[in-house]
C-alpha cells in the first residue's frame, strides 16, 4: 500500500468571508480571523469552501483569497484550497492557482448540476489532479451535487498517488462502513457534523467543520478525545453538549447564515452574506446566541475535569 504524500490530522476549518459594509471582502478582517483561528489551535484552513460562499465569488475573488490565506498562514498550517466549480476549467485554474502560491493541497468536489456518471467524474477529477499535482481531499457531498463518489469513481481516482483522503458528508453511515473496510489508504475525513463521533470511532483522525470557525476550542476538544486520547467515553459527552449546535446549523437551510452569525458574535463582525443569502432575523440570532453559551460552559465544565 503505497503511502500517502499528506496525512490530515485535526480540526480543518474551511474559513468565512468576512465583507465590508459596500459588499466587498473585508481583507484585514480576514486576516484577523486567520490569526484567531491559528492562535485557537485548529490544524489546518480551508480557502475557497462553500462556507467561504465560493458560490458568489468570481474566479479572480476565489484564487486572490486563496492567495491572500496562504500568504497570511506564512506556514503556521496547511493551507487547502477549495476548486469546486460548475466547469472544469475553472476548477483547473484554481488548482493550478493553488499550486502556483504553494497550498498544501486542494480539496476537489464533483461539479454541481451536470450529474456526471462515476467514470465522468473520475476522469474530470484526475484531469484536475494532473493541472496541480498536489496533495487532494476529495469532497462527497451528493445532497449538493447531486451523485455520489462511489466505487467505481474511487476505484479510478484512488490510482493517483496524490488521492489522499476524502471529506464525506453524505449522512449515510454506510459510506464511513465502506470507506473504513474497503478504502483504507483513502484517509477518511469527517464531513458531516452529526456523525463526528462515529466518523472517530472507524478509525476518522480530521474533520472539516465549518463551525470551527467560531468554536474552534470545543471541536478540537472532541478531536483529542476521540483521535487521540481514544477516550470515547469523554468523546460522547462533548458530542451531546455539540449535538444542538448541530440541529440549529442545519434547520432550515440556514448553515452559512448561522456560522457567519457565530462569527460575528464571537466578536469580528463579518459584514452579512453574499446574494441571495440574507442574515438571520432576531430569533434565529437569540437561539445561536443561547446554545453557543451553552456548549461553551458544557464542554468547558467537561474540560475542567481531568485538573479537578
Amino acid at each position: 500500500m503505497m503511502k500517502p504524500v499528506m496525512t490530515f490530522e485535526g480540526i480543518y476549518t474551511p474559513v468565512v468571508t468576512p465583507l465590508l459594509p459596500s459588499g466587498e471582502i473585508n481583507y484585514p478582517g480576514l486576516e484577523r480571523h486567520i490569526d484567531a483561528l491559528v492562535q485557537a489551535g485548529v490544524h489546518g484552513l480551508i480557502s475557497g469552501g462553500s462556507t467561504g460562499e465560493n458560490y458568489a465569488q468570481t474566479l479572480e475573488q476565489r484564487l486572490e483569497l486563496a492567495r491572500f490565506t496562504h500568504e497570511k498562514l506564512a506556514g503556521r498550517l496547511p493551507c487547502i484550497v477549495g476548486t469546486g466549480t460548475l466547469r472544469t476549467e475553472d476548477s483547473i485554474a484554481l488548482a493550478e492557482g493553488a499550486a502556483k502560491i504553494g497550498a498544501s493541497a486542494i480539496l476537489l468536489a464533483t461539479p454541481p448540476y451536470s450529474v456526471p456518471t462515476e467514470r465522468e467524474n473520475a476522469l474530470n477529477a484526475l484531469a484536475i489532479d494532473r493541472a496541480c499535482d498536489l496533495p487532494i481531499m476529495l469532497y462527497n457531498y451528493p445532497g449538493r451535487m447531486g451523485v455520489h463518489m462511489g466505487e467505481e469513481f474511487l476505484d479510478i481516482v484512488g490510482r493517483s498517488r496524490n488521492v489522499c483522503a476524502i471529506k464525506e458528508s453524505s449522512g449515510d453511515i454506510n459510506r464511513v462502513h465502506l470507506l473504513a473496510r474497503d478504502y483504507p489508504h483513502i484517509q477518511m475525513s469527517c464531513g458531516m457534523d452529526d456523525q463526528a463521533l462515529e466518523f472517530f470511532a472507524w478509525g476518522a483522525r480530521s474533520w472539516v467543520c465549518a463551525g470551527s470557525n467560531f468554536l474552534p476550542a470545543e471541536h478540537v476538544a472532541l478531536y483529542q478525545a476521540c483521535a487521540v486520547q481514544g477516550d470515547f467515553a469523554k468523546g460522547r459527552r462533548i458530542m451531546s453538549a455539540m449535538m444542538p449546535l448541530m440541529r440549529v446549523l442545519e434547520q432550515g437551510g440556514k448553515f452559512i447564515q448561522c456560522v457567519k452569525y457565530g462569527v460575528t458574535a464571537g466578536g469580528l463582525d463579518t459584514g452579512g452574506l453574499m446574494p441571495p443569502l440574507r442574515p438571520l432575523n432576531k430569533d434565529d440570532k437569540r437561539e445561536m446566541d443561547q446554545v453557543i453559551r451553552v456548549l461553551k460552559t458544557t464542554v468547558s465544565a467537561i474540560q475542567a475535569e481531568k485538573t479537578a
